[in-house]
């Protein structure tokens, strides 16, 4: 008995020693940038960042941020990530719990019946013969079973696999918060976009009415000319058919309106009602310079860049209480309470039972279910790297689309003034020229056509310059202050 003891242990300790040491080829990895941001932005060194300029100063626009406001509060995608965190939040209360020892209160009644040929039938036949027991003691056969108290039950934190649940379970809580905000942002761009484009088609559709009177008029004159036989059929052709296209560009025009309507009302969660928007495109200021700061800010500044990392972050913790899975764990269960096979002597103080059972658990056969856990948790943080870093370049690569758009449409919308005054001078010396015989139709026409199609692109350059704005200010991780 000695020899087989002595031997029952040593093959215990060389078991341990072999799990141990197949723990050794699964290090603990941690998975993490070494991406390296541009110190600046085409030079610029100033810190001063206007990512931090709240939603209700940065958009001087009253109508617009009535809108913005409205949709913080019925938006769905809003109301979605408000549930995410809650979920979130619940998942970090459940991992927290796993550290403390779960007690539950039992009660359990069951019966039993021995055969003769049994341990417990042949050893309860004598103690039922012997003096040493009283009447109560006695076991009948049926044998009840009664059992009422506290079972617990508590693994012991080794190897910090609990702690690394619990952090990764904080990590993502924190990711659902950036994911809040990035919707924040991402919805308030969104508002500001489409109402900027609903801006640019009123001014748009205002230029086409004006212009359908105008070609009306020219229509009207050149049929007069023609009773007079100063034009032709030709002209009158000529004439309503641009008077034609312009009248088809206003539906047209109208159409935009009510999608980009529809798309606000969504945005805010209605089904209808009125966008009051009271300024036009071309009123609108020409909007000043961003500050960008430094490109590091954006680590910071960026909800989806901050989200990602909190992932990251969440994954490299998985991958760690993964790894403590190779190891043994210890579970501790504790008990007490009554315990009889008379339901009357249940509660009486000599049924007053407790014990303590602790238990050794090391993988043997399933560690290779261990390893393809541990494998497939290392890969999916690298993949979260990645998607970490091509957020941290998108978000660059967005700011620098931003910036040069604000520098570039505002230049172009420059010269787009000029060809606009130009050409709407050529359409009154055009006119003036088919009055004296001077010019043709076609050059009153084209006249009319290029005046039109500039002032419809200057509407539309202006709307650019402000969704350039709107895109730099998100690009930099501004919108959910």
């Amino acid at each position: 008995m000695y020899k087989y003891n002595k031997y029952t242990a040593y093959l215990s300790v060389l078991l341990m020693v072999a799990i141990t040491a197949g723990c050794k080829n699964y290090k603990a990895v941690t998975v993490q940038s070494t991406m390296t941001l541009p110190s600046t932005y085409r030079g610029g060194t100033d810190t001063l960042n206007s990512a931090g300029i709240p939603i209700n100063t940065f958009f001087a626009d009253t109508s617009l941020r009535k809108l913005i406001d409205t949709a913080l509060k019925n938006n769905f995608d809003m109301q979605a990530a408000l549930q995410r965190i809650e979920m979130a939040s619940a998942t970090l209360q459940y991992n927290k719990s796993l550290r403390l020892p779960s007690v539950n209160l039992n009660a359990i009644a069951g019966i039993e019946r021995y055969g003769d040929y049994t341990m417990n039938g042949v050893g309860n036949y004598d103690t039922n013969l012997s003096p040493n027991i009283n009447g109560d003691q006695r076991i009948p056969n049926p044998t009840p079973d009664y059992f009422i108290g506290l079972r617990s039950s508590w693994e012991v934190p080794l190897w910090g696999k609990l702690k690394n649940q619990n952090k990764a379970a904080l990590a993502r809580f924190l990711a659902t918060q950036s994911g809040y905000r990035m919707v924040v942002t991402e919805l308030s761009a969104q508002i500001a976009t489409a109402y900027y484009e609903l801006l640019a088609l009123d001014k748009e559709l205002s230029i086409i009415r004006k212009n359908i009177v105008l070609q009306q008029n020219a229509l009207e004159i050149v049929k007069i000319q023609k009773d007079g036989a100063r034009a032709t059929e030709l002209a009158v052709q000529q004439f309503a058919a641009q008077l034609a296209n312009t009248q088809a560009l206003q539906y047209s025009t109208l159409q935009q309106i009510t999608e980009t309507e529809n798309r606000l009302h969504l945005l805010t969660g209605k089904f209808t009602g009125t966008i009051h928007r009271d300024t036009s495109i071309t009123a609108l200021p020409l909007p000043g310079k961003l500050k960008t700061g430094v490109p590091t800010q954006l680590l910071l500044n960026r909800p989806d860049i901050r989200q990602a990392e909190l992932e990251l972050t969440a994954l490299n913790a998985d991958i760690r209480s993964a790894r403590a899975a190779f190891f043994p764990s210890l579970t501790l269960t504790p008990y007490a309470g009554y315990n009889s096979f008379k339901a009357a002597l249940l509660f009486n103080p000599s049924s007053a039972v407790f014990g303590l059972v602790g238990g050794l658990t090391a993988p043997v056969f399933n560690r290779k279910k261990i390893k393809t856990d541990y494998n497939y948790k290392v890969a999916e943080a690298k993949q979260a790297l990645y998607q970490y870093q091509k957020t941290v370049l998108s978000g660059y690569q967005e700011v620098m689309n931003g910036l040069n758009g604000m520098e570039n449409y505002s230049k172009y919308y420059q010269l787009k003034q000029q060809e606009f005054s130009a050409l709407n001078n050529a359409v009154s010396v055009a006119n003036d020229l088919y009055l004296l015989g001077r010019a043709s139709y076609l050059e009153v026409i084209t006249a009319q056509r290029n005046v039109l199609d500039a002032e419809l692109q200057l509407a539309s350059t202006k709307k650019n310059i402000y969704l350039s704005e709107v895109g730099l200010y998100r690009a930099l991780g501004g919108g959910w202050r």
